[in-house]
């Protein structure tokens, strides 16, 4: 799969959804599509898993150890990430 965005491939994925739940392609592009839409799936959870990990080395605490925060919206004030 070339180089792409995260956005781009979320995209070209949800269309692929709609395509599909369209129900009206012949069933060999039906097929196809739905095989690129498995490939964009896991590039787009490789892709939120590493955010996830970027975003836990830079979750420090007071003392400057990284600690783990489960993300809820309002677990993370702007004193707790770092700068």
């Amino acid at each position: 799969m070339a180089k792409q965005s995260f956005e781009t491939a979320l995209k070209q994925l949800e269309q692929i959804v709609r395509e599909l739940e369209a129900g009206e392609l012949p069933l060999e592009s039906a097929m196809k599509k739905f095989e690129d839409g498995i490939q964009l799936s896991r590039f787009c959870a490789q892709k939120l898993d590493e955010t996830e990990q970027r975003i836990t080395l830079l979750l420090q605490d007071s003392s400057g150890a990284v600690q783990e925060i489960p993300f809820d919206g309002n677990s993370v004030s702007s004193s707790d990430a770092m700068p």
